[in-house]
């Protein structure tokens, strides 16, 4: 018996920091009939290029792609090593700069104060705040799902992740010619959309979709317009930006 999902295109979701499957649960779960989705296990890599490297070892000969936050980094490495193989990309909540020297003070003591030891909150609910929109700090369901989500992966791939080098995207991302799609919350202040616009612009990418009353975690956050925009994106015709 013929596999009826078999002409359907591969998507690949990329996680983002502390990020597994569940960010993705209402993609993998609302565009299962346009696309064959896998996500892969970013966890245990030490370095962007790793990560890459990983999903291309597994990944099939073309695909579409979609990266997360981080993600979105590890898929600009992506499109560095085999741009060829890449037939539409999509970046959410993300950005194609390196590290400020703010963002990078940042990080060092995000990582000090995770490597002193007792409970390991994830994303508790002290900077949930600054991941999803204000409208939605009571939302128990969603705060729980991402608590639980970053609980789960812990301590060590915080660590690990948040140590991760990243790199300038432009060049690599402008030299790609295929459907292009960018999506942010509005109110993201992990990466604001200020950003967004800039990326846009720096890589040609026509379509940009800015999430009213959304934060960073757009996938959770705003399932039904990121979906949305998603499908529009697989279904834009083949090689064009």
């Amino acid at each position: 018996m013929t596999d009826p999902t078999a002409s359907l295109p591969q998507l690949i979701l990329l996680p983002g920091l502390l990020n597994d499957a569940e960010l993705w649960r209402d993609q993998i779960s609302d565009l299962s009939d346009v696309a064959r989705i896998w996500v892969p296990d970013l966890t245990p890599y030490a370095t962007i290029r790793e990560m890459a490297e990983s999903v291309l070892d597994k990944a099939e000969p073309t695909f579409a792609l979609a990266g997360f936050s981080m993600g979105g980094y590890v898929a600009q490495e992506i499109a560095r090593i085999a741009p060829q193989r890449i037939q539409r990309l999509a970046l959410l909540d993300t950005s194609i700069r390196v590290d400020t020297a703010e963002r990078a003070a940042q990080r060092r003591a995000l990582n000090k104060a995770a490597a002193k030891g007792g409970t390991f909150l994830g994303i508790g609910q002290a900077i949930m705040k600054s991941y999803i929109d204000a409208s939605r700090l009571d939302d128990l369901d969603l705060t729980t799902r991402i608590v639980e989500m970053t609980q789960r992966l812990g301590r060590e791939v915080f660590l690990r992740q948040n140590s991760l080098e990243r790199e300038d995207g432009e060049a690599a991302l402008k030299a790609l010619h295929v459907p292009l799609v960018i999506i942010v919350g509005e109110n993201d202040q992990i990466t604001p959309a200020a950003g967004h616009r800039e990326m846009a612009w720096a890589i040609g990418c026509t379509h940009l979709v800015v999430i009213p009353k959304t934060g960073h975690m757009t996938p959770m956050e705003a399932p039904s317009p990121v979906n949305g925009a998603l499908r529009h994106w697989l279904q834009r015709p083949a090689g064009k930006r």
